[in-house]
């Protein structure tokens, strides 16, 4: 099997863990090529619905092929995925995008910051880390989901937008409330988050990695739907743009203009 293939997944179990977000288990082998950080393009079975969605992997199990995509219902692809039950099957198209650099935050204090529905990935990132991390979680109001599963590779602080659970805020205003510090900040979650995260690092003098989240179409480059501006030029395009589905969608904070 190639790195990217198109594959039939079992479903082994769903739930929903919030409002309009669902919890999905997934049976396959693209488990063997996954990376924190990156996505697989799902397939909706109806024909009016040609192009897949984009999700991020939330968890693997290696050792039973198993896959976990904790997704939020957006439109008509994402409400037919969680009408799946067991036993049924999904098309993916996988291992797609890069994925984080575990590799850039060994031995160093390590903030992983999530935004909604930008939480689902840090879990398999903080379980590829084996120092000590800082997980902060933003979120909309008191339904929180993943903070059990991410309390057991690190120490969690949440916030939320109306102050019901945690710090009143976003993730940012975790960091002022508890004057916690860091060296390298790895994140995911909505573009106005994303912004704040790369501003903080860069007066700050610290190395961050941001998820960028778009609309794609085809999850392979060719279509270039999911462009973001760089501040450098490509090498092969000499402009400044890149794919978030191949060159992405995980970007050293600096290397993008958002």
């Amino acid at each position: 099997m190639t790195r990217k293939k198109k594959v039939t997944a079992k479903v082994i179990l769903q739930k929903q863990i919030g409002e309009q977000i669902f919890d999905l288990w997934l049976e396959t082998k693209l488990v063997k090529y996954a990376h924190p950080g990156q996505f697989v393009a799902v397939y909706p079975h109806g024909e009016s619905m040609l192009l897949p969605r984009p999700i991020s992997i939330c968890e693997t199990d290696k050792t039973k092929n198993r896959l976990r995509l904790v997704y939020r219902v957006a439109g008509r692809g994402t409400a037919e995925f969680s009408t799946c039950k067991a036993g049924d099957t999904l098309e993916l198209l996988g291992v797609l995008g890069n994925g984080f650099p575990v590799d850039r935050a060994k031995g160093k204090r390590v903030f992983l910051m999530g935004g909604g529905i930008g939480i689902p990935p840090m879990l398999e990132l903080a379980k590829a880390m084996d120092d000590k991390k800082q997980i902060l979680l933003g979120y909309r109001n008191k339904e929180l989901f993943l903070e059990e599963d991410l309390e057991k590779f690190g120490d969690v602080y949440v916030a939320t937008e109306d102050g019901s659970v945690g710090t009143k805020g976003n993730v940012m205003d975790i960091i002022k409330a508890y004057a916690l510090r860091a060296d390298v900040i790895m994140a995911c979650g909505p573009m106005p988050m994303l912004r704040a995260v790369k501003k903080y690092a860069a007066e700050n003098n610290m190395e961050a990695y941001i998820s960028l989240e778009e609309r794609m179409a085809c999850g392979v480059g060719a279509c270039l739907g999911c462009v973001c501006k760089t501040t450098k030029e490509d090498a092969h395009s000499h402009v400044h743009n890149a794919r978030i589905c191949t060159e992405g969608p995980v970007f050293e904070a600096g290397e993008v203009d958002i």
